[in-house]
């Protein structure tokens, strides 16, 4: 039993006045350590005097840094004045995105030791400017969801908060799960080489939104009702296909699939118009608005 014991666990430590006690063990120093030089991009739109430029700082990196750790530092250190955002620190809400060597990348999630020695961080294009990196990307997303009406609609006049809800298949609830793992952060719309030409692009986060709600048995809209929102040049016909959107996705969603799937669905129903709309109301497509 000891020899078995001692081959799982190790030896049997001694009990007792002779009892040696147990060394400390003092796992090694990584040698690797650099120090780095990070351009970040400035500018406060809030301050006349303020015009872009690029700041460089030199950080010395520590085991396990990411970006997110690196900014903490220099904003602790160095300079009060940067301005960036976080929330969660996991990869959850999405608030720390930004360009990392003019990809976008959530700062929370990217390690330093994947860098190079001097790298660049910019603000995510295509978003209102705080200052510095810190992006409003909230402000769009609300915009977005309101012109796709990204939520159940269901053709009852009073909803019953009482009642009880109707068991769902559990793969239909993973598929809906899977898609509805999107937190927002803006990586999709920055990558979009159409967004940046066409403003009014709803991107990637719409498409993939309305295959959600398409999923949900609990939504009763049909393609009709989703062809009034994404049937246009602004919506998934707009979509060139350059694919960036599914490279940069921090959730790795299969977004790709999702822009096909309602493609060929609001292509459908657009030629043969075979579903006629179900809700008595819709709100209006209309273009989002930054200012």
């Amino acid at each position: 039993a000891n020899l078995y014991r001692r081959a799982l666990f190790g030896p049997i430590p001694q009990i007792g006045p002779e009892a040696k006690p147990a060394e400390k063990v003092t796992p090694p120093a990584s040698s690797n350590h650099r120090t780095l030089q990070v351009s970040i991009l400035r500018y406060n739109p809030a301050d006349s005097e303020s015009v872009p430029h690029l700041q460089t700082y030199q950080v010395s990196e520590t085991d396990s840094m990411t970006l997110y750790i690196l900014l903490n530092e220099l904003r602790d250190t160095q300079d009060p004045s940067l301005q960036f955002d976080f929330v969660c620190r996991a990869g959850i809400c999405g608030s720390c995105a930004m360009l990392v060597n003019g990809k976008p990348a959530l700062a929370c999630r990217t390690l330093t030791r994947d860098l190079p020695d001097h790298f660049t961080l910019a603000p995510l294009p295509g978003f209102e400017l705080i200052g510095d990196l810190s992006v409003n990307t909230g402000k769009w997303m609300r915009g977005m969801s309101e012109r796709i009406q990204a939520w159940c609609h269901v053709n009852e006049e009073q909803i019953n908060f009482n009642k009880i809800e109707k068991p769902m298949d559990p793969k239909l609830a993973e598929d809906i799960y899977l898609l509805d793992r999107c937190v927002e952060c803006g990586c999709c719309v920055a990558s979009c080489g159409n967004f940046r030409m066409r403003p009014d692009f709803v991107g990637a986060v719409a498409i993939n939104k309305i295959s959600r709600f398409r999923l949900d048995p609990r939504d009763h809209r049909n393609d009709a009702d989703y062809y009034e929102v994404m049937g246009t040049e602004s919506g998934v016909f707009g979509c060139m296909t350059l694919l960036a959107c599914h490279d940069f996705c921090p959730k790795d969603l299969p977004l790709k699939t999702q822009i096909a799937f309602i493609r060929r669905k609001m292509a459908e129903q657009g030629i043969t118009g075979k579903e006629k709309r179900t809700l008595k109301r819709v709100v209006p497509l209309r273009e989002l608005k930054l200012d």
